[in-house]
């Protein structure tokens, strides 16, 4: 006699999540924490084992060293899976994902959070001649080439808060080199007069020479060619402009933005695709006052949100809206100062601000939160996870 489908059991409903970033780890491990269950299987997908701290790697690239942070070891105790590979595709009609161009995994629900890297196809030169620091091996290859380079001069493109971040850095490390920092706006553009003035001033306190309302239109071997047809000689530069983000979901159907990142609904989840959530940089998030820009500081929530989406929805509820507020802008101006700017959910700047050494030990403390944060949500009940808002911790509980 014929077995009706019906009387097949149904396998686990299967979870994977593609990048294990500071926003795919958090979605892994809080996931975990609230299925601890056999029809739940989550699974993580990154290309290497090796967690990238990206908040650090700007002190990768002047030699020092950065602690082991293995994601098979953090997601041991959680019952997640670990694959190790790289996503070459997605087929959102079959619900698969290649890996390697070799292996196929399947999904009932997919968390996309493949991150995003630095853009070096904009402009001419940068990929052939500019280091970039997107990884650890990059900023390692940085670091073996400043250690070579003796009395020589450095360009750092982009007067963000990574551009900031890396000239501090290397001045600090390499007073010998003549280190230049390039960029359209003024460094700390975002953050109140006072904030500013004490960046610009740490920056001429370590030697850094700062050209800005200007754009660098090719980088040539021996340096860059700025808009207007000026040249700065360069031994070495460091591309920190802008980032891009992978194709995958494009190729894949999904409904992208012209950045290519997943146009979410208020919940996370894609507003062509129900079944696959986005996060982090990958994710194209609105809130009241626009579009969220990647941040660890708000791509870590992001990856709660969207477990705690799941775990609702797994239990037949229906997932709330995800609301975020930015609360600081943190920069380190090398090891022994810093300046933290505080900020108002739509991330203008506040009236208050830290200086010195005491935005140096808030930095690093921000910096190191994740982990003893995913430790806690590793070993938490599935009632609920602490989790930073607004500057306390607060219970994030699901409704009852």
């Amino acid at each position: 006699m014929s077995t009706s489908h019906r009387d097949v059991p149904a396998g686990p409903h299967r979870v994977l999540i593609l990048g294990a970033g500071y926003a795919g780890m958090a979605a892994a491990i809080q996931l975990a924490a609230r299925t601890r269950r056999s029809d739940v299987q989550v699974t993580v997908v990154n290309a290497r084992e090796r967690f990238t701290e990206r908040l650090r790697l700007h002190m990768a690239a002047t030699g020092q060293q950065l602690a082991e942070m293995n994601i098979p070891r953090l997601l041991a105790e959680t019952g997640a899976r670990f694959e190790r590979g790289w996503v070459t595709a997605i087929d959102a009609h079959t619900r698969t994902v290649r890996i390697d161009d070799s292996r196929v995994l399947r999904y009932d629900t997919l968390v996309y959070g493949l991150g995003s890297v630095t853009d070096t196809a904009a402009v001419p030169g940068v990929e052939e001649h500019a280091y970039a620091l997107d990884s650890l091996g990059g900023a390692g290859t940085l670091a073996d080439r400043l250690a070579r380079l003796g009395t020589g001069t450095v360009v750092v493109v982009g007067s963000g808060l990574t551009g900031v971040e890396a000239a501090a850095e290397i001045a600090e490390r390499h007073p010998e080199c003549l280190v230049t920092l390039v960029g359209q706006q003024d460094p700390g553009a975002n953050m109140n007069p006072k904030a500013r003035a004490y960046l610009r001033a740490a920056l001429t306190r370590l030697g850094v020479r700062v050209v800005t309302g200007t754009a660098v239109t090719r980088v040539r071997p021996g340096g860059v060619e700025l808009a207007g047809a000026a040249t700065l000689a360069a031994d070495v530069v460091l591309w920190t402009g802008g980032t891009r983000v992978t194709p995958l979901a494009t190729a894949a159907g999904l409904t992208v933005d012209d950045r290519g990142r997943v146009v979410t609904d208020p919940t996370l989840r894609s507003v062509s695709h129900p079944e696959v959530y986005a996060i982090g940089d990958a994710a194209a998030i609105r809130q009241g006052y626009g579009v969220m820009h990647g941040t660890c500081q708000s791509g870590m929530p992001t990856g709660v949100h969207a477990a705690v989406s799941i775990a609702r929805t797994l239990r037949g509820r229906r997932p709330r809206p995800f609301r975020f507020g930015y609360y600081h802008t943190p920069v380190s101006l090398g090891r022994n100062d810093a300046v933290v700017q505080f900020t108002r959910p739509d991330d203008s700047p506040r009236r208050g601000f830290l200086t010195g050494r005491t935005a140096v030990w808030y930095k690093e403390t921000v910096s190191a939160s994740p982990w003893p944060t995913y430790r806690r949500m590793s070993r938490l009940p599935s009632s609920g996870a602490f989790w930073p808002r607004g500057g306390r911790f607060s219970r994030l509980r699901d409704a009852r």
